[in-house]
């Protein structure tokens, strides 16, 4: 069965994609004979493009997304390039399990509730130094330029590019490149930038390219932070899906197709970008250009750290104090009186879609980890290599959009019987969640010291003896820690559960978005700050079961 691993994941990865392109691109022109349309035609596309805010969204959707990755590198970039090798990069690396842990929708839920007019910024100024008695009416959240968006995204994205750029740091002689570089006059993040970049670019291209694409096209944080009217390309086609007229599905049909188009033309465009970097980096160093003082652009980055560091932080927590508030006049900084009411009004109601969250993670969690694990074993036995292609097929589903493929695959449940079950959404999830499992895990899977089996294996041990009672129990805490990883992503799906639950499959993701709509900031307190409580519980297991269970065994428990 173990050789047979990797085809079988591959497969499970691109044939609902694939099969999601193809039930979008029939209707995209016209094919669907359950809605009456048994022809090839052009006039959905004739009808989007008769859509007065078009051109808007689609502006929308490339500034967003362009503008949201292209920070979020810069700022990996700058953070690594200033403060790589020193204790204070020691407490970001530990920050960013807790921080990557936490749900885009939450995250997005607490900035909103930070910059808000009455938000926690606004609050802390008032009245001394804004001179503001009652909330502003300026638009902050929600602003029509999608500055919102971008930060929303933009917090969370550092962390992601953060955590990939560690994985490739590991694998290049960077302190070494930066010193010698130094030993020539260049300043440490010109050092940095100029020998250590160019070489683990390549190592995290496709992450920057995933992030480039959910930019794009996310949906969960674009119906919280950004602009409606008009909204991006992605929410637009979302609306056109959910309207009671079901003639609107060709015109969405034909979004979604337009926006893959577009995803594919920025990727292109950021790969004109990398050649255009390139060489400029090159004429750079040719001209001699040190850049020796650089002080003031490693504090910048630390402070922009911090900022990411304390948006996602203070958001959180600004979800815990809006979940057990009372009345709250504006400027007070806190609640006038704390409360357990509003947890006590939904305890039902949250209990049941929190086990129904629960349930639906850890199912795909157990079946990604499965595959992984046997794909990782399969390599090792069989001396198997990962090719760049099967690393562009790991990375597919996070590269075409959402909005592209899940509504084709939507549109084949429908006409096989499957929307609407459990089984079904747990099978959505694991096209998101095995990418994530496997690159969580892969690195410490082959940094195993294989002479640990070799001892096993003198003493009678068979391959799979030694895959139960000695690799697996050594590396306890990295198969938790992915486990944990694909919880988290699991529990954040938004898009997934939404299309192929068809609206009976509830999770705290869901609730949580459909009351960004209705503004009661209590009610979605207590949905998003129980959204991001179990991946916490998740990451909490992950590092605490492998050391109670080996406090005896000396070293054991770090993997």
């Amino acid at each position: 069965m173990l050789p047979f691993a990797p085809r079988l994941t591959i497969m499970i990865l691109l044939l609902p994609v694939g099969a999601g392109l193809a039930g979008v691109l029939a209707p995209a022109f016209g094919w669907f004979p359950a809605l009456g349309g048994v022809t090839l035609s052009l006039d959905p596309w004739r009808a989007l493009l008769a859509w007065p805010g078009l051109s808007s969204a689609v502006w929308l959707s490339i500034v967003t997304g362009l503008g949201a990755t292209l920070i979020s590198l810069i700022l990996t970039v700058m953070i690594c390039a200033a403060w790589q090798g020193t204790r204070a990069f020691t407490m970001i690396e530990r920050a960013l399990s807790p921080l990557l842990s936490v749900p885009h929708a939450a995250a997005a839920f607490g900035l909103a509730f930070l910059i808000a007019p009455s938000g926690w910024i606004s609050r802390a100024f008032s009245p001394w130094a804004t001179g503001w008695t009652q909330a502003p009416d300026i638009l902050i959240t929600q602003d029509p330029n999608g500055f919102a968006l971008m930060a929303g995204l933009v917090v969370k994205e550092v962390l992601f590019l953060l955590l990939m750029t560690l994985a490739a740091l590991g694998q290049v002689p960077a302190r070494r490149s930066v010193l010698m570089a130094q030993t020539m006059g260049y300043g440490r993040m010109a050092g940095w930038v100029l020998t250590v970049f160019p070489r683990i670019y390549p190592q995290i291209r496709l992450p920057v390219y995933a992030v480039l694409a959910y930019s794009c096209s996310v949906i969960d944080v674009a119906l919280i932070l950004g602009p409606t009217r008009p909204s991006t390309l992605a929410v637009q086609v979302l609306q056109w899906l959910s309207d009671p007229d079901l003639t609107l599905r060709f015109q969405a049909a034909a979004g979604s197709v337009l926006q893959l188009v577009l995803v594919l033309g920025l990727l292109l465009v950021w790969r004109g970008g990398e050649q255009a970097t390139a060489r400029l980096g090159c004429a750079c160093v040719r001209r001699g250009h040190r850049m020796a003082a650089d002080g003031g652009m490693r504090a910048l980055s630390m402070v922009f750290a911090l900022l990411a560091v304390l948006a996602v932080g203070l958001g959180i927590l600004g979800l815990a104090v809006w979940s057990f508030a009372g009345f709250w006049s504006f400027p007070n900084l806190l609640p006038d009186q704390f409360t357990l009411r509003n947890w006590m009004r939904q305890s039902g109601g949250i209990s049941k879609i929190a086990l129904e969250t629960a349930v639906i993670g850890s199912v795909a969690t157990v079946l990604s980890l499965a595959l992984v694990i046997a794909c990782l074993e399969a390599e090792h036995r069989h001396g198997l290599r990962q090719s760049n292609r099967a690393l562009w097929l790991l990375y597919l589903p996070l590269i075409v959009p959402q909005a592209t493929f899940l509504i084709g695959l939507q549109t084949l449940a429908i006409s096989t019987g499957l929307t609407g079950m459990r089984a079904a959404v747990i099978a959505a999830h694991v096209i998101f969640v095995l990418p994530y499992v496997f690159l969580s895990l892969a690195d410490p899977w082959r940094a195993w010291d294989t002479r640990q089996g070799l001892v096993a294996a003198s003493l009678g041990a068979g391959a799979n003896r030694i895959l139960w009672r000695v690799r697996l129990p050594m590396l306890l805490r990295p198969v938790l820690v992915a486990a944990a990883v694909g919880f988290a992503v699991s529990v954040g799906q938004y898009l997934p559960t939404l299309l192929i639950g068809m609206g009976r499959i509830n999770t705290l993701t869901t609730e949580a978005v459909a009351l960004s709509s209705g503004g009661d900031r209590r009610l979605i307190g207590v949905y998003a700050l129980s959204q991001t409580v179990m991946p916490f519980i998740g990451f909490a297991l992950a590092l605490g079961l492998p050391a109670l269970i080996w406090r005896n065994r000396r070293g054991v428990d770090r993997g």
